[in-house]
């Protein structure tokens, strides 16, 4: 067998390890390539998981804080320094006096008669009407006279003023021509100057939440209401009176001297909203504590407690126009009573979009 020369067995082991050393180098940059790639892949997918969480999370930040997108659009109540001078101002300032203190004047123990539970029109209309989104009085002069709902008639400002003291107050209405009830009238005349009927400035009455996907739970609001609400009002419910006793510091939120259940408080949607933008006391819009389902919860359980009864068969003779949370019958729809108090409320709404859609179907319906 011949003999290869050694110079040529030196050049083939050179070549061999040439070739080894660059495959191995071409692998090399093919695994670093490859690596790239699904490194780079795998960092735009978490770029884009963070880029969509962010914009949901701006986007819900974003409806949280939609309630005031344009501040010029935003009610602002005039100064109190700017009550007119003259004999208006007299008339305003008593009006305003009775709003802020209503349970001293017409309370058990009131000044001018004992018929009222105690509470002040305050006590729901914050600041003496003048909060946003605390059922504020922007608007409530310039609406009236306006058909009514609950009434089913032409309702003056006066006719408002006695729901107010019949529902809320649980108590009568007192002389309509009486100086307290002008005065009362000046007051919100003059509180809501410059608004036009039929207008709705940001920050009026309260704000309406989004329905839960679920019915309102009393248990789970019991737990909310140890924690942000016993503390002024009380693990009886009771609220806290004033010094003098004639007024409440804290409103009763059930039993005998709270709002009966014909009161506008007594519907899930006005109350969450109301606690949402307003609770615990001291708390405003821009910096709400509880969540909108705490809301919801909370007033489940505040309206599941024991309160006085008002007769409602006259309320909404129309019942196509009745509130859906209205937590009393008859309804222009098969839901059940406990349905229309706690919710969920979804099923409701959707069924009256569809009754509405259908051709030919008249929604004006009449009690029985």
């Amino acid at each position: 067998m011949q003999q290869i020369p050694q110079e040529k067995q030196l050049a083939i082991i050179y070549s061999a390890k040439t070739v080894v050393i660059l495959s191995l180098f071409f692998v090399c940059c093919g695994l670093i390539f490859l690596s790239a790639y699904f490194l780079g892949t795998a960092s735009k997918s978490k770029a884009k998981i963070v880029e969509l969480a962010t914009s949901s999370n701006i986007a819900q930040s974003g409806a949280a804080s939609a309630k005031l997108t344009d501040p010029g659009k935003t009610w602002t109540a005039p100064p109190e320094e700017e009550i007119p001078a003259g004999a208006s101002a007299e008339a305003i300032r008593y009006g305003r006096e009775l709003i802020a203190n209503t349970g001293k004047y017409f309370g058990p123990k009131g000044k001018i008669a004992a018929i009222s539970n105690g509470m002040n029109c305050q006590n729901c209309h914050l600041n003496a009407g003048t909060k946003l989104y605390a059922n504020n009085y922007s608007i409530f002069f310039a609406n009236y006279p306006k058909k009514g709902a609950r009434s089913g008639k032409t309702d003056q400002v006066t006719d408002r003023i006695s729901d107010c003291f019949q529902r809320s107050l649980n108590g009568q209405m007192p002389d309509r021509s009486s100086k307290e009830i002008q005065a009362m009238i000046a007051y919100f005349k003059w509180v809501g100057q410059g608004q036009k009927k039929g207008g709705k400035p940001e920050g009026t009455a309260t704000e309406k939440i989004p329905y839960l996907n679920r019915a309102a739970d009393p248990k789970k609001g019991l737990l909310v209401y140890r924690k942000q609400c016993q503390s002024c009002h009380g693990e009886d419910g009771a609220g806290q009176k004033a010094q003098d006793q004639l007024t409440y510091i804290y409103p009763p939120l059930w039993g005998e001297n709270s709002y009966n259940d014909g009161a506008g408080m007594y519907r899930l949607s006005n109350f969450a909203g109301f606690v949402k933008n307003n609770m615990p006391y001291g708390i405003d819009h821009k910096s709400p504590v509880l969540l909108d389902e705490e809301a919801w919860d909370v007033a489940a359980y505040v309206n599941s407690r024991p309160r006085p009864h008002r007769e409602q068969r006259k309320d909404y003779p129309d019942l196509s126009k009745k509130p859906i949370d209205a937590p009393y019958g008859p309804y222009p729809d098969p839901f059940p009573a406990v349905q229309h108090k706690y919710g969920p409320f979804r099923p409701i709404v959707a069924y009256s979009v569809q009754l509405r859609s259908k051709p030919g179907i008249n929604q004006a319906q009449t009690r029985p």
